[in-house]
């Protein structure tokens, strides 16, 4: 395992070979996220305990995702089992996987803690529990605060866990050592991964801003939502597609030979 210098300029890269991985296969692509969102949801319909497993298997599952887009990139259906892949790989692995997980779901949990410090646990319970936000949670200051500071927590577990599941899983690190690789990566790449974010946050914003402009000129908001949601989903399938690529520049060969 080499860790890559690379380039602010990859970040676009990863956006690109993600859109076009996903466009190779978009019905299996699209059909896996699809389950993987549905078996996350399902999961978080059971209060606490439900959203705390849903937790715990998210680092495995989104490694099941970037198998699937290993899949495709070599010409591959992925087909369902692909997203245990994480799961699969033997008992020590498993283990591993696991591990990491349980340690995601802590930093979560840990997370919604320092949060309910600030408003009285409101957000914690929103996201553990469920539940409708009503205008006067909305209106609540406190709330707003306690959901900023969440935010501003989650950008480093979420560095810490972003390669972790495919270091675990194709190079046989432990888990915490696997989140102090991931985070170092993160941080040295800090220029290609910002680009990386602000591209996805430019394409979102435009296809959004896209759908909302066809559907003012056609003057039907039920066309919105027929439409932004399916589109939601596709391009949430595209980003997930591309995480694949961010892990290989950085811990393998370049990507530029595929742009």
């Amino acid at each position: 395992m080499k860790l890559n210098a690379i380039p602010a300029r990859h970040g676009v890269l990863w956006v690109k070979m993600g859109i076009t991985t996903f466009l190779r296969q978009p019905l299996a692509l699209s059909g896996l996220f699809f389950i993987f969102m549905a078996v996350m949801s399902v999961l978080s319909l059971v209060p606490v305990l439900g959203s705390v497993l849903a937790l715990t298997l998210l680092p495995g599952a989104t490694l099941g995702l970037m198998a699937a887009t290993q899949e495709a990139l070599k010409g591959k259906f992925p087909m369902p089992g692909v997203l245990f892949s994480g799961f699969r790989a033997g008992r020590k692995q498993l283990r591993a996987m696991l591990v990491l997980g349980v340690l995601y779901a802590s930093g979560f949990v840990l997370l919604l803690g320092i949060s309910a410090l600030v408003d009285g646990g409101k957000f914690a319970q929103l996201y553990l529990i469920g539940g409708a936000i009503g205008a006067e949670t909305v209106a609540d200051s406190n709330f707003e605060l306690a959901a900023l500071v969440a935010m501003a927590m989650y950008l480093p577990l979420s560095l810490m866990f972003w390669h972790a599941p495919a270091l675990v899983h194709w190079h046989g690190i432990t888990p915490v050592k696997s989140m102090f690789f991931s985070i170092v990566a993160c941080s040295r790449n800090f220029g290609a991964f910002a680009v990386y974010g602000l591209v996805w946050v430019a394409v979102f914003v435009l296809v959004g801003t896209t759908i909302a402009l066809l559907a003012s000129l056609s003057g039907s908001e039920d066309l919105v939502a027929a439409i932004l949601l399916p589109c939601a989903m596709v391009m949430a399938a595209m980003f997930f597609t591309s995480i694949y690529f961010s892990f290989t520049d950085t811990f393998g060969a370049t990507v530029e030979h595929l742009a």
